[in-house]
């Protein structure tokens, strides 16, 4: 996986925060690195995220920065492995069948088949 780059011109450092902004409220919020890069976000290295400034009569919302970006949190991990164990041990519901649909009879354009394994 590659890492993404400041938006500054001329810069080459590592982005570590996102700015996106909200026109209508002139608010210009600055957070951690998205997860993906996105039309109308840039990207800043942490020198261009702490000499931010907004224009005259915006306000800036910096939220907290993800100090170990990039490194996924084993709690996180074990979560989402539990998660998909869950459900891959899960039995899958048997499909209903409406009781006025009788198996090998003709409804309309379906037909039901009788299941060979029962």
């Amino acid at each position: 996986m590659r890492s993404r780059r400041c938006s500054r011109s001329a810069c080459s450092g590592p982005a570590v925060a996102t700015l996106t902004f909200a026109y209508r409220d002139q608010t210009a919020v600055l957070g951690p690195l998205a997860l993906q890069s996105e039309p109308g976000g840039y990207d800043l290295c942490r020198e261009h995220a702490a000499g931010l400034s907004a224009p005259l009569g915006w306000e800036v919302i910096r939220l907290p920065l993800d100090e170990s970006a990039g490194q996924p949190d084993p709690d996180d991990l074990l979560a989402l492995a539990d998660a998909v164990r869950e459900v891959g041990f899960r039995t899958p519901p048997a499909p209903a069948v409406p009781p006025e649909v009788m198996e090998g009879r003709r409804k309309g354009h379906l037909v039901v088949l009788p299941d060979p394994g029962r």
